[in-house]
């Protein structure tokens, strides 16, 4: 039995002590990890959705902080760059209006239950008063559209649609073409384009429908009566 350098047993032997127990590392780490599997340790760990919107966090971070590096200014520089390219997206969608999914060919002007100019102002009038611009801004145009088909100065045509109508009163009545054209790119904007109406273009299209309503026509004449009048001096 080995014994210390003076003399004496080794510390074990002492008063019943037993050896230290050695356990090899691999069953040691296994040991380790089953005891810190209990759920005892882990009862305040972050959930799954927390571990994942830390992961993240950290992800973008990493990417502000590399982007920081290489933009002018640093974080400064990255901050102008990133208000400039959102000033420019918002320009756009405003522009341009909200994206659709595919191109949408414009539609008729009217629905398949017609009604009279007075009832489409109306009706436009009830949306104005509820600050609905979009309905109230197609409602007028349609009011102007239905107006000059009952003065016969539009024939009462199905399918016609806003720009058509545009193009044919604007033969006559010049001094509003472009007017109507412009009431007419209203209606498609908030119809068709996804665009959101204001008070200022429905105030426009119902200024416009007043003015036409005491707007006289410019009248095409025929040339058969002087023909006929050539022809019979020709004769005499």
């Amino acid at each position: 039995m080995p014994r210390a350098t003076d003399g004496s047993p080794p510390w074990w032997t002492r008063s019943g002590a037993e050896p230290p127990v050695t356990v090899p590392r691999d069953p040691a780490r296994e040991a380790a990890r089953r005891e810190l599997s209990k759920r005892l340790y882990h009862e305040n760990d972050p959930s799954l959705i927390e571990r994942a919107l830390n992961t993240f966090w950290d992800w973008l971070d990493s990417l502000f902080r590399a982007a920081s590096t290489a933009a002018p200014g640093g974080m400064v520089g990255l901050v102008v760059v990133a208000l400039a390219v959102t000033a420019v997206v918002t320009a756009l969608w405003w522009r341009l209006g909200t994206p659709r999914r595919g191109p949408a060919s414009a539609a008729a002007l009217f629905d398949d239950h017609p009604r009279s100019a007075a009832d489409h102002r109306a009706a436009a009038e009830a949306h104005a008063a509820q600050r609905d611009w979009n309905q109230a801004v197609q409602e007028r145009m349609r009011a102007i559209v239905r107006a000059l088909e009952e003065r016969a100065l539009l024939d009462t045509r199905p399918g016609r649609t806003a720009d058509e109508a545009a193009a044919e009163a604007g033969l006559t009545l010049p001094a509003h073409t472009g007017r109507l054209r412009s009431a007419a790119r209203d209606f498609d904007d908030v119809t068709y384009g996804g665009r959101t109406a204001t008070e200022q273009a429905y105030h426009r299209i119902a200024d416009l429908d007043r003015d036409l309503d005491t707007t006289r026509p410019r009248l095409i004449h025929s040339t058969a009566p002087d023909t006929a009048r050539h022809a019979r001096q020709g004769t005499e």
